[in-house]
């Protein structure tokens, strides 16, 4: 397309061409006033000379229409592969591709989004149309089309906000009397005390036709089910949850499906709750004042979540001279109250060095032992006391103890050293200064002689004897440090040794920390992966199953990466909550969100599109066939020049731009060369001509 114009490119400034032109008018007006011959002639000479001045070009311009830019956004979200959906958006963009290909100077630019991924929350679309089209200038987008199921989180509040201005039309997959049910939290706590209880609170809504007016809801916390109760639909309802352990209690409520629901995916809310462990109540009772007596308070006392109260015993019953009782400063040791009355509240006893001086009647050490097997846990740090006539051995205690002594006391200088099984234990494996032989830390120059009766010896002291032994005792657990020299390491004797991690990991052990167990499943995710960690003892580790949050299931092969720890990657496809299991250990872990706003509302619908699309003088309509065909409906498409509609009944339309760039441009001077010399020659020789003319007279 080519096009004429007519430019200036004075040779004066304008101000100054302006003043000669009105020089020039006002001596062709004098001229006509006083009515010289030739004055008409004299005017057209004068303004061809402005006009010279003027310098005036015809300009030639070749021009090239721009097409159009029309837009297809194909959402590609989770939600889009329920039911029908992914095969009519796939039958509307076969359509839409042949029908737009029928338009004048139109480019269709088509678009999948919405599967952002599982870092992703929710339908995303208008990002990507606005990324698709940044590099189309606004006057060239004729519209934009969205096929969608409506559930777009991502919709601008104005039209404004899309960058261009032009209809925006809305076809939504889908059916309009589809059913769904879905549990959405009201009240989600995020951490909790250990042993207390935490209050959920959640709503049953349903969306359909002749959906029933309860629900049935199932309540589990770590994939063990806790509650079932029937909740009337719409209301809010609550449930309790104990926290059981300290980390992330994973609770899942699941209600009951409905026939005929699009899915049930939605059916299931998720929220982890952080257990923190109020003030862990320890018991410290020393035999006799030592050395190391101090060890074991400064430890836990430097320790905030720890409540210590301990007790050295400084006049055994044995030990009388005469001294009357209120004469003394010490302290009675109350036995009734801390043995008999309120043994339960503590969640760790230690005894250190601590030897039968009649202090503590037999029948005490049988609530010890009966406190061990209902959940507590009991710490021997043993010297010579062990060996002795008075050892704890010849109490009820020995019921629950994993070591028996001999009566010898091994007095030589050693290494402690991890055993083979204390490598793969959690308490012990990775101490600071254990993976070089000899280890990398301070001797100790005694060792109580035993023999081991059950547990496991994760650490060895002189002659390989059992250094340190753990024991599992029904609910309640039991260690036996057999030597009480673990002072030299806090003292930094001969530099000492990793003394805090290994009481703080034991003494955890004890009060059941998760990170601790020595048989362990756990699962967590690391973006799209999911990340299973198998924690043994034994030799190899099963392969584990996982189960994904639609059903789905899948074999993992786990690796040793380390002695007692097996690990192995899942890439998964969606986002909730997924099960690992070995067939005796279970782990959750959530993917993405914990309740994905995917989920969350997956009937189609049209309310969220309309008011933009009404904005911008688009339409939004349903593709599904009205006669209840499995086919699909698309609407004509044409080019509307102007208007304020662009949409009707069967049609939608885009707005036809009138773009167009220039390929080329040719300029012609008027007053350049011998065309210009002979205009101004031509009025010159006129002019004279006039004035030299004389009438014939007769």
């Amino acid at each position: 397309m080519a096009g004429l114009s007519l430019s200036f490119s004075p040779f004066l400034p304008w101000p100054v061409l302006w003043a000669v032109a009105a020089v020039a008018g006002v001596v062709a007006l004098l001229n006509l006033g006083a009515g010289l011959r030739g004055a008409i002639v004299r005017a057209l000479a004068l303004a061809l000379a402005v006009l010279a001045l003027a310098n005036p070009s015809v300009m030639r311009q070749d021009r090239e229409t721009l097409p159009n830019v029309v837009a297809v956004v194909l959402d590609r979200s989770a939600s889009q592969g329920l039911g029908e959906r992914t095969a009519q958006t796939d039958a509307v963009r076969d359509a839409l591709a042949a029908r737009l290909k029928g338009l004048h100077d139109t480019e269709v630019r088509m678009i999948d989004a919405g599967a952002n991924g599982i870092g992703a929350d929710g339908t995303q679309l208008f990002g990507a149309l606005a990324n698709a089209l940044g590099d189309v200038p606004p006057e060239r987008v004729g519209g934009a089309i969205i096929v969608t199921d409506g559930e777009v989180d991502d919709v601008p509040a104005k039209a404004a906000a899309l960058g261009f201005s032009a209809p925006v039309h809305a076809l939504i997959t889908g059916h309009a009397d589809e059913r769904d049910r879905r549990i959405a939290l009201v009240e989600a706590p995020r951490f909790g005390i250990v042993g207390k209880t935490q209050t959920v609170r959640f709503r049953v809504i349903d969306h359909g036709p002749d959906m029933p007016g309860s629900a049935t809801v199932v309540v589990r916390r770590d994939g063990e089910e806790i509650a079932r109760r029937s909740v009337a639909v719409g209301a809010v309802s609550d449930v309790d949850v104990e926290i059981a352990h300290g980390g992330a209690n994973i609770v899942e409520l699941d209600a009951e499906a409905v026939p005929g629901e699009l899915t049930d995916v939605n059916n299931k809310a998720v929220l982890s709750i952080e257990g923190i462990r109020d003030k862990m109540r320890v018991l410290l009772v020393s035999g006799e004042p030592h050395a190391g007596e101090r060890t074991w308070r400064n430890l836990l006392k430097a320790d905030a979540n720890v409540e210590l109260v301990h007790f050295t015993i400084l006049r055994p019953p044995h030990k009388q001279d005469g001294t009357p009782i209120n004469e003394l400063s010490l302290i009675a040791f109350p036995t009734r109250t801390l043995f008999a009355e309120k043994i339960s509240d503590f969640d760790l006893i230690i005894f250190d060095r601590y030897a039968q001086e009649g202090i503590l009647p037999q029948m005490y050490f049988d609530n010890i032992t009966e406190y061990v097997r209902n959940g507590g846990a009991v710490m021997l740090a043993s010297g010579p006391d062990y060996a002795s006539d008075s050892s704890l051995w010849g109490t009820s205690l020995a019921d629950i103890l994993p070591a028996e002594p001999t009566g010898g006391v091994i007095e030589q200088p050693f290494r402690p050293k991890v055993t083979d099984l204390g490598k793969r234990h959690p308490v012990t494996r990775d101490l600071p200064g254990s993976t070089v032989d000899p280890p990398a830390w301070s001797e100790w120059f005694r060792t109580v002689e035993t023999t081991q009766k059950g547990g496991t010896e994760v650490m060895s002291g002189a002659k390989d004897e059992p250094l340190l032994v753990l024991s599992r005792q029904q609910k309640g657990r039991v260690a036996m440090l057999l030597s009480d020299h673990v002072w030299l390491w806090a003292r930094g004797f001969e530099g000492g040794g990793p003394y805090v991690d290994l009481l703080r990991r034991l003494s955890h052990w004890l009060m059941k920390e998760p990170d601790l167990e020595e048989e362990a499943l756990r699962a967590s995710a690391r973006g799209a992966d999911l990340l299973v960690e198998r924690q043994t003892m034994a030799d190899t580790a099963a392969p584990v199953t996982v189960t994904g949050p639609t059903g789905e299931q899948s074999q993992l092969q786990l690796k040793e990466a380390e002695p007692g720890l097996w690990r192995g990657t899942f890439a998964t496809r969606t986002m909730g909550l997924w099960r690992v299991t070995d067939g005796t250990l279970t782990a959750l872990a959530n993917v993405g969100p914990a309740n994905p706003r995917e989920f969350q509302e997956v009937v189609s619908t049209e309310a969220r599109l309309a008011p933009l699309t009404e904005e911008t003088h688009g339409t939004v309509r349903r593709v599904a066939d009205p006669a209840g065909g499995s086919g699909v409906v698309v609407p004509r498409v044409a080019l509307v020049s102007t208007g304020s509609s662009f949409g009707g009944e069967g049609w939608i339309g885009f707005k036809q731009a009138d773009v167009s760039v220039v390929r080329g441009v040719g300029v012609l001077p008027l007053f350049g060369g011998l065309l210009g010399l002979a205009l101004l020659l031509g009025a010159l020789a006129a002019m004279w001509a006039r004035e030299g003319w004389v009438p014939r007279t007769r």
